[in-house]
Order: structure tokens, then sequence, then C-alpha cells
């Protein structure tokens, strides 16, 4: 699992989410100031063939702006909570991007031509008197400048009352589901006045909630299958064509706790805070705050497989809570096979793991170790007694440089990783 960084960019404010489109050629980032960041893949050259797989800023425009509720009383961030694309049509590209109220649809399109020869305006796009014109005009569409324009073309709002956590597209091409913390709602891509809500596990007292909603996707193939996790470390399979609303699962997969383990922190520790269904269908994986998890969908009672991620930070839980860290909200993410997976950590880490052979890796993305094509060498964290010259002491790390969102190409061995306003794009070594 040797990884080469390729390109290194720098976006404007904190990086708040990342995603690929469906063929792998564009990659998108949202940052904490409602921008949407959209980077292109070089097509390969015959003079520099090395340079296929860099990755080249091919439009950036502001999706959100921050607003205020006046009957709340409450600021509305405009920082981009999740992008999702939209399988392309078209030569044009969609995607949907949301901040904590507020669903977006974008067009991304490009334009090298423009029209000239108007019979009503002139050139300046001025409106001509109409006495003076004499004779009719063929409009012609002359050659210009490659410029890439995005546009809204649907915006589908006030229809949470919560904080939007994720957003997922269905498999039918026709509707997508956005979640906050109590409800998940129904859209189609075409209907911006009317959301159908299809679970709601508000209780009718606020005093008696015990779980949030923390994630929600649909199936990958069946668009009546959605997965949603719950703070609670719970996770809920539900169909669509039992009953309108889903308060009533399909499957629950749950693990019990162990009561050895117990401690004041086990409820905050075990909360999913990602859940992502693999390109089979078959499986899904889950992340909570030390773990991932690998779940068979035809196997409630246990997950198939559990990595520790940084087992490490059980002893440190006491400051992490103190510090808020340990309510950080790690996302995973499959590789195309879905042979290995990635998740981030602390310290500008991230790490793999490969279910075929077992093996793990801790890879750090920073400036300071990364030139582009430099190899990544594999750290260690050393837990107590005596530390090796490659290792880094537990107590050395840094808990403010944290990697929590990640992306893998579908098709290749290419990954993206934000460390704040930093995005790292590495790829598998290439002779």
């Amino acid at each position: 699992m040797q990884a080469r960084l390729r390109v290194y960019a720098f976006v404007p404010d904190i990086i708040s989410t990342v995603e690929f489109n469906s063929t792998g050629e564009l990659l998108a980032t949202g940052d904490k100031g409602g921008r949407v960041v959209v980077f292109q893949r070089e097509q390969e050259s015959k003079n520099q063939p090395h340079r296929r797989g860099e990755y080249n800023v091919y439009s950036t425009f502001q999706s959100h702006e921050p607003e205020f509720d006046y009957l709340k009383s409450l600021e509305i961030e405009e920082k981009i909570n999740k992008i999702r694309w939209l399988p392309q049509q078209n030569a044009a590209y969609f995607l949907l991007s949301t901040n904590d109220k507020t669903v977006k649809l974008w067009k991304i399109s490009e334009r090298d031509k423009r029209p000239e020869g108007y019979n009503l305006k002139d050139e300046e796009g001025r409106i001509r008197d109409p006495t003076t014109i004499t004779s009719l005009r063929v409009p012609v569409l002359r050659p210009m400048d490659l410029m890439v324009e995005a546009t809204p073309r649907r915006i589908f709002s006030n229809a949470h009352t919560y904080h939007i956590n994720s957003i997922s597209v269905n498999s039918d091409h026709e509707t997508y589901m956005s979640t906050d913390d109590l409800r998940i709602n129904l859209w189609n891509l075409e209907i911006t006045n009317r959301s159908f809500n299809i679970v709601d596990i508000k209780p009718a007292n606020m005093e008696e909630l015990t779980e949030v909603i923390t994630a929600a996707e649909f199936h990958p193939n069946q668009c009546n299958t959605f997965v949603y996790s719950s703070s609670k470390g719970s996770i809920r399979l539900c169909d669509m064509r039992t009953s309108a609303l889903c308060d009533n699962h399909s499957k629950l997969f749950e693990e019990p706790e162990d009561p050895s383990n117990r401690s004041f922190f086990s409820e905050i520790i075990s909360s999913i805070s990602d859940v992502k269904f693999s390109h089979s269908g078959r499986y899904l994986m889950t992340r909570d705050y030390l773990t991932v998890k690998v779940w068979d969908i035809n196997m409630e009672s246990k997950p198939l497989e559990t990595y520790q991620v940084h087992d490490y930070l059980r002893s440190k839980l006491c400051s992490l809570y103190e510090n808020d860290c340990i309510f950080d909200k790690f996302e995973c993410v499959w590789n195309g096979t879905d042979s290995v997976l990635m998740t981030g950590s602390y310290n500008n880490f991230f790490r793999m793991f490969d279910r075929n052979t077992k093996r793990d890796v801790t890879l750090e993305a920073s400036r300071e170790n990364s030139k582009p094509r430099a190899i990544l060498k594999p750290r260690k964290v050393c837990v107590g007694g005596k530390r090796r010259k490659d290792e880094i002491s537990v107590d050395s790390l840094d808990f403010s440089k944290k990697i929590l969102h990640t992306a893998w190409h579908p098709n290749e061995n290419i990954i993206a990783v934000a460390a704040t306003n930093n995005l790292y794009i590495f790829q598998d070594k290439v002779n």
C-alpha cells in the first residue's frame, strides 16, 4: 500500500467535505465559507505521461451564503456539510450541495462559443431603437475562450427543523434523501416545494429524546432500501415498500457492549459518525470514535470485521472529552473493489485496512514530508516504554490536526484527503 503524492491544493477555508464523481474525473470539495471547488483530472499526453492523474482547479463557485432565521433568531452557517454528484447524463455535470438547512442542485457546464449578430440588441447588449433596424440579420455563434459556468438549477429549502447531516442520491436517479438529527426526507429532483417524510424519530416530549440520526445512505442498487445510523451505535435498514413512514426498520445492526469496557465515555464513543454501503451493496461500513466495523447485511447479530483505528487513545478519553475532540465526526470510505477501507485520525494521520490480507497501515498527510511524487512512509504511534526513532509518542499527537474527510476514486487507487484547508491527492505507486 505504497502511496505517492500527486498533487497538493490549497482551498481558501477549512474543507468540510470531499467527493469524487462516478467516473473519478472530477473531485469536489466544500468548505466552511460556503464555497465549492471542483478539480478536473489531467488527460494523458504523449509528452508527459506521468501527468495523468494530476487534478487541477476546474471551477470554483459560492454555493451557500450565511443566512438568518428571523423566526428562531438563529444564524444559518454557509458551511457545506455534504456534496453528492449525480450520474452524468449529458455534457454537463450536476451535483447536490447542502448546508445546515438548504440543499441546492448545481449544473456545471462549459461554454466555448458566444452568439453574435442580434437584431434587437447591439453588441454590448443594449436594446436598439426599432426604427433604426432596416434589415434582419441571422445570429451566428463565434468561438471564445472556454468558460466553465456553475448555475443553481433547483433549491430545496424549508423542510428541515434541525441541521442536515447527510444527503444521498437514489439509484433510480430521480430522487434523493436529506437527513437531519431527527428526520429523513425524500425529494424528487424535479420538485422543490414538496418532500416526503420517510423517517421521524422525534418523540412527543423532547425530554424523552435518547438518540439522534447521525448519517443515512441509499443502497447502491435497490432504490427501495436505505440505511441510517444513530448516536446510540445502532444501524437501521429500512425498506420503503413496507410503508410510507419507515419508523419500523426491517433490520437492526447493533453490537452489545462488553460490560468490562463500560465507562463514562461509552455512549459518546459508540456514536456512529458515518455509514457507507459497499459498492456491491452486500456490506455496510460504520465508523465510531475508535473503530471501523464491516457488517454483512444478512447478519444482524454482530459485525463481520472490526478494525481498531486509534485504540491508543482509549487512555486519553478524559482529555479528549475536555477539549471536545471526542465529538469529532470521522468519515470512512471503501476502495473501488470493496477490499480496502480508509478513515482518518489525529496528527493528520489516516488509516487503511486491507480486508483480504488483514494488514493495515498508518500514513500522514502533511506539507513537511510530502513532495510531489514522494513515497509516503508508514507511521507508528508508540504507547509507552521505549520509543523507536521512526515512532511518534501518543503524548506528542496534535489533536488540532485531524483528517475527518476522505474520498476514494471509484475505479483506481487514487485517494483525496482533507487536512484542515489543505487537500492532498495520493495515488498508488506507479513505476
